[in-house]
């Protein structure tokens, strides 16, 4: 058979003819990165129809591999094989072959590893151009300058590309340092023009102080000052305010003969304790400041008086109380030894005269505040007391019916008291487990919620048997609250690390999830209808604004990492306790601790020597005596004091 016959049979070319076609020398082309030589095209990757790599690999009856596209339009010209010349018949099927594709996607990744990476040459690369060049030995002179001209060209070229982009950069820093610092600048100078404007106007409120002062108390050392009497002075503004003082002063003289002198050291002892303070909370007093006054920067002078004064207000709460100082001292537990005598909540009833203790020995005590407060010696009786099934883990007093109170236990029951009699009126048992607070709603005296570690939520009527809603969370709740001014919200931490806030008429969904304690939160008290603060087991204390979901405060300065220490606020003042056996007392303006009281540590006898029972003594309850300075703080050891801040 003749060449040409066998070309047409689809056979192989022989040889002789091959080499016939193709110059020995020539470069063989490249198809799809496989080459054109005949070993080439005899691998099985390469298509017999396109000579390249086959894609998407059929199989005919025969056993051969083609492209789809490149098989199935020769089979519509011709019914034979185009690698053997097999005759197949058009109701024969072609089958795609997996394994050769496989083999071919490999085959591909191995290629294009392969294949160089664009990029600066290495030593290597710098190395083969350098041989490149030096292979050719037949270089005229004309074309070795025109080279090196170009390279020259080209290295001054990339040298000032570098230099440019360098510069650019540079520039592009100092442009942003500079709005930077403007901006610091204006903020300054702003601020700046504030405190200016501030520091005038209460320098003319001191010097008018002072004239109204001499010309009612006219004293020597006032007129020394500066400060002489004025008849323009309108001097009724502070005849009222120190009439009391005044008749009280003007029967004594000082220890040198002088009037008002006892007046004027109580002023200068107060003001030298008053900028001591200042300057050790100078950062955080700085902060509120601007905090407070930053929503106008060049207010009018109505609203500036107005913002300066409740800074004011905030600076004069912040260094009003310098120390804390205990007024009475109570026990919880019957034997002073006993060290399961922790007691869980302290709570003052609706008009601050009767305050009620529980814990852990199972037992109520309700006490009378003006008999303790008046009794000389620390030995006090409760007025009432009342026996608990279960360890109690809260109570609660009706805002509306004096004498109610409510408890929550270990076993996850809610009980009613008649404080008066010490008799139960009502138990609820809906909880599967221990049941962690307990609070009745200030709106409406009838409602009632409670929070456990089944992860619910309940909210109970006084008039009713069963749970009338319930919430249902994600995680142990912890402690619950309601809103002091709103009857429909309440707010409850779990041990999710967050704060909610719901609605009760729509209990399916929160209306703020407040997020940024590390870990459990064990305490929510309300420090007006609109902040909220909380306590956790990572140490801190945040203070949240139910419209806002940001923290607007983080109070840090006692230790809480494992125990429930208690949480209160009143007035902007909140107080919690701590795992050094101390009170820790806040302002909700600044972020550092304001004031610490240090219980006694009571050690046994017998174990007088083992300083780990020290360690374990923390303060587990705390509230405040609403509308004054009295807090009232116990320890886990049942040592119950009532504390005065002065």
């Amino acid at each position: 058979m003749s060449n040409t016959a066998n070309r047409r049979l689809g056979g192989r070319p022989t040889r002789t003819e091959s080499n016939r076609k193709r110059p020995l020398h020539s470069p063989a082309p490249v198809y799809n990165g496989v080459g054109s030589s005949y070993e080439d095209k005899d691998n099985d990757f390469v298509c017999p129809i396109c000579f390249e790599v086959i894609e998407e690999a059929h199989m005919t009856k025969c056993g051969h591999s083609f492209c789809f596209k490149c098989i199935t339009k020769s089979l519509v010209e011709s019914n034979r094989c185009p690698k053997c010349n097999f005759f197949i018949d058009k109701s024969d099927q072609i089958f795609p072959n997996f394994s050769l594709n496989e083999l071919i996607l490999k085959h591909r990744q191995r290629q294009e590893e392969k294949r160089p990476k664009l990029g600066p040459l290495n030593a290597q690369q710098g190395s083969n151009f350098v041989d490149l060049l030096g292979s050719h030995d037949k270089w005229e002179l004309s074309e070795v300058n025109f080279v090196l001209e170009f390279l020259v060209n080209k290295k001054r070229r990339l040298e000032m590309d570098s230099q440019f982009a360098q510069n650019q950069i540079l520039r592009e820093f100092l442009e942003q340092a500079k709005r930077k610092k403007q901006e610091q600048l204006n903020e300054l100078q702003k601020q700046l023009h504030v405190l200016e404007e501030d520091t005038n106007r209460t320098e003319e409120l001191l010097s008018k102080q002072r004239i109204t002062y001499s010309n009612i108390f006219p004293d020597k050392n006032v007129e020394e000052n500066g400060t002489s009497p004025s008849t323009s002075t309108n001097v009724s503004l502070c005849v009222n305010a120190d009439n009391d003082s005044s008749n009280t002063e003007a029967s004594q003289d000082g220890f040198n003969g002088s009037k008002y002198s006892g007046r004027h050291q109580w002023l200068n002892s107060t003001i030298a304790s008053r900028k001591k303070k200042l300057y050790n909370h100078y950062n955080d007093l700085e902060s509120c400041y601007f905090n407070i006054r930053q929503s106008q920067f060049e207010p009018s002078e109505s609203s500036s008086v107005d913002l300066l004064g409740k800074f004011k207000d905030c600076l004069t709460k912040f260094t009003k109380y310098s120390s804390i100082q205990p007024l009475a001292t109570l026990s919880y537990a019957t034997d002073i030894y006993n060290s399961s005598s922790i007691v869980s909540s302290i709570e003052f009833d609706r008009d601050n005269e009767f305050f009620a203790i529980a814990g852990v020995t199972r037992k109520i005590k309700v006490f009378e505040y003006a008999t303790v407060i008046q009794d000389a010696v620390d030995i006090h009786y409760p007025v009432t007391e009342m026996l608990c099934n279960s360890k109690i883990s809260c109570i609660s007093w009706n805002a509306y019916h004096k004498g109610i109170l409510a408890s929550s236990d270990y076993e996850g029951n809610v009980t009613l008291w008649d404080a008066f009699t010490g008799s139960v009126s009502r138990i609820f048992q809906e909880h599967q487990k221990r049941c962690w607070s307990i609070d009745f709603n200030k709106m409406d005296p009838k409602l009632l919620a409670s929070g456990s570690d089944d992860a619910k939520v309940k909210l109970w009527s006084t008039n009713m048997n069963q749970s009338v809603t319930c919430i249902e969370a994600k995680a142990n709740v912890c402690c619950v609250k309601f809103n002091p001014s709103k009857v429909y919200n309440i707010t409850f931490g779990s041990a999710d690390h967050c704060v909610h806030y719901y609605d009760l008429r729509y209990p399916k969904k929160a209306l703020n999830v407040f997020k940024g304690h590390k870990k459990a939160v064990s305490y929510t008290k309300f420090l007006n209808s609109e902040e909220i603060v909380s306590a956790s087991t990572d140490s801190q204390l945040k203070l949240w604004n139910v419209n806002k979901p940001n923290c607007l405060r983080t109070f840090t300065g006692h230790i809480n990492e494992k125990n429930f220490v208690g949480l209160t606020a009143n007035d902007d003042y909140i107080a919690c306790g701590s795992e050094n056996n101390s009170l820790s007392v806040y302002y909700k303006g600044l972020s550092k601790q304001l004031l610490a009281f240090k219980f006694d540590t009571i050690r046994s006898v017998l174990e007088s020597d083992k300083r780990e029972e020290d360690s374990n003594e923390f303060v587990s309850a705390v509230a405040w005596r609403t509308g004054s300075n009295v807090c009232v703080a116990a320890n886990s050891q049942g040592t119950i004091k009532i504390l005065e801040l002065v």
